[in-house]
């Protein structure tokens, strides 16, 4: 995950942040793989992932990657690995190759995503103020129920984690990051309101 410093200055939940308007957030084409697959091989430390490679999984899935683009420019984009419950086990195990993640780990057009993992933001300039629209886009039924997990691999990458809700989590993958989506966290139970009941309780005897 890599992108310039700076841009957040604010703590937002990822999926409370702001919808840019000028930047537009789609479904990549096909034509458009060659060039985000050097952005990325650019951007994001590590990243060995050829136009080929990438081209495999954007068939496999067309909603898996994002273009971020401002005035028909391209600044970035952001590919996603839509995992089942094998493929998310296997993340949490560090069972799964991330850098060429066998397709049986992820979630066919008939299978449940249990977990969106966050396989690389290449961003430049104004480009990552697309995610506000990239967390719409898993907003979608399909992605809603499903969690979000990423690898920070810049420093820049860690401080968006921090500033998006990200928070590391226990797992045999190492420095693994999980978003909980809002509508999936329990209910904090406050002292306020055991209180209450107990005192309510009370009253009945």
């Amino acid at each position: 995950m890599g992108m310039e410093r700076g841009w957040f200055a604010v703590r937002h939940d990822f999926d409370a942040l702001p919808l840019s308007p000028d930047i537009d957030v789609r479904c990549a084409a096909f034509s458009e793989i060659d060039a985000l697959s050097e952005m990325a091989r650019r951007l994001v430390p590590g990243v060995q992932l050829g136009t080929a490679e990438l081209a495999r999984y954007f068939i496999f899935d067309p909603q898996s990657i994002l273009t971020f683009s401002r005035r028909g420019d391209l600044l970035g984009g952001m590919a996603f690995l839509f995992l089942n419950d094998r493929g998310h086990d296997a993340l949490l195990l560090d069972e799964i190759c991330l850098t060429a993640p066998e397709t049986r780990y992820l979630a066919s057009a008939t299978e449940e995503v249990a977990a969106v993992y966050i396989w690389a933001i290449a961003a430049t300039g104004r480009g990552v103020a697309g995610l506000g629209k990239a967390a719409a886009h898993l907003r979608q039924a399909r992605f809603r129920s499903a969690d979000c997990y990423a690898q920070p691999s810049t420093a820049a990458g860690r401080d968006i984690m921090r500033a998006t809700g990200f928070e590391p989590v226990p797992s045999f993958q190492p420095d693994l990051w999980c978003y909980e989506r809002p509508w999936n966290r329990r209910p904090m139970r406050l002292p306020g309101s055991i209180i209450q009941a107990r005192s309510f309780a009370d009253a009945r005897h």
